[in-house]
């Protein structure tokens, strides 16, 4: 069943849904990166809580009209227009007085929220426009979604992740130092209202899918599984849109196994689970890896205090230690050393002896500071260098080398 879902064989709406909520989350991971880069992802939280209201001021609207109260684009304008005003009030808080940013957001936020939630509860006793399911708004519901919903994603999307490409440098450099970005000549105001009206308009298009609650999740968590597999910001964001597309697509088509199942929950989670997977498996910042590379460095050092132990003839009380060297072949588990042990205990003493004339000669003072004690000597120093120190050396450890 899940394979026919991946491979778009479960029916018209299904294959919808899941082409939709995979662009959704194609917009939604590219733009949210500069917000997780910024360090403002609860912005997002505010913007998509500011929607509501416009949903229950839309459907009023259009059915004192005689229209249509559920028709979507009049809803989503709605939502853009209350989403818009919240943001510019956030803005407008942050500058003009003495609030901090994440308390203009939390008034905001439960101001907007609130005043949606009555608009709600005022739609409910309202006999005309069909005002049933508007609280799908909340968490989405993507069992309605005809070809028009689909297509007004897709554009959407499309528009906001070409934004991202085009706007990509200066908002790049805005997130990580507006300062600097300022004296460069980049409107720090402009670009910041920039990165927060793509951030609006993937909320907008995302209430069909996965409700205003959820779509924060969308916008954060593909930056932030994106961050455990690259170093460089332009390849965050693409791998982050590439993740939000996957969860998308991937959750859409599992909720479609399921009736029961709703959809914008499932593509979280799903979400989730990418992000779970890359903390874990990530091979350069994930936790095995920074497990194995602890491993491998306590090893090195345990290996090296040994070493060094043998060459002054002191007995290795660490348990540990000695079963490395055993297992190295360089001492017996009486902790006597092997011939192939003196000569790499002999070989670490020598080394040591080197590093501390290294350290009192000018001319190796700054490559001494970055040595970390493990690596071989070889790897630091030429030939001649080594050479030139081994004549200064006036005693040996006690051990031929």
């Amino acid at each position: 069943m899940l394979l026919e879902a991946l491979t778009l064989q479960l029916g018209y709406n299904a294959t919808l849904v899941a082409v939709g909520a995979g662009l959704l989350g194609l917009a939604a991971g590219a733009s949210g990166t500069f917000l997780f880069l910024r360090k403002r992802a609860l912005v997002s939280d505010a913007i998509s809580h500011s929607t509501l209201p416009g949903v229950g001021l839309a459907f009023i609207v259009m059915v004192a009209l005689g229209g249509e109260g559920r028709n979507l684009v009049g809803l989503l304008a709605g939502s853009a227009l209350t989403a818009a005003l919240g943001l510019l009030a956030m803005h407008w808080l942050t500058r003009n007085t003495r609030l901090s940013e994440d308390a203009a957001i939390g008034a905001v936020l439960s101001v907007f929220f609130g005043f949606g939630v009555v608009l709600l509860t005022v739609i409910q006793t309202m006999s005309a426009g069909r005002q049933a399911g508007l609280e799908e708004f909340l968490l989405g519901a993507t069992a309605g979604m005809v070809y028009g919903d689909a297509v007004l994603i897709a554009v959407g999307g499309a528009l906001a992740v070409s934004l991202v490409y085009l706007l990509r440098r200066p908002m790049t450099m805005v997130a990580f130092d507006p300062g600097f970005a300022a004296s460069a000549g980049v409107n720090v105001r402009r670009v910041d209202l920039a990165m927060m009206g793509l951030v609006l308009a993937v909320t907008i298009i995302g209430l069909k899918v996965v409700g205003l609650v959820l779509i924060v999740a969308l916008l954060i968590i593909p930056p932030v599984t994106a961050r455990f597999w690259t170093e460089r910001t332009e390849h965050v964001v693409w791998i982050a849109g590439a993740l939000g597309a996957m969860a998308g697509f991937v959750g859409a088509a599992i909720s479609a196994t399921a009736p029961a199942l709703p959809t914008g929950p499932i593509i979280v989670l799903t979400a989730f689970a990418l992000f779970v997977l890359s903390l874990l498996l990530a091979p350069g910042r994930g936790v095995v890896a920074a497990g194995l590379r602890h491993r491998r460095q306590q090893r090195r050092i345990h290996l090296r205090q040994g070493l060094l132990s043998l060459a002054r003839d002191q007995p290795i009380y660490e348990r540990y230690t000695l079963s490395l060297l055993v297992r190295e072949g360089l001492a017996r588990p009486d902790g006597v050393a092997t011939e192939k042990g003196r000569e790499r205990a002999a070989k670490a003493c020598r080394d040591e002896a080197r590093w501390a004339i290294a350290r009192r000669l000018h001319s190796h003072e700054s490559v001494a500071a970055r040595y970390d004690g493990l690596t071989p000597i070889e790897e630091w120093l030429t030939d001649d260098e080594i050479r030139d120190i081994d004549q200064r050396i006036a005693h040996d450890c006690g051990m031929s080398g």
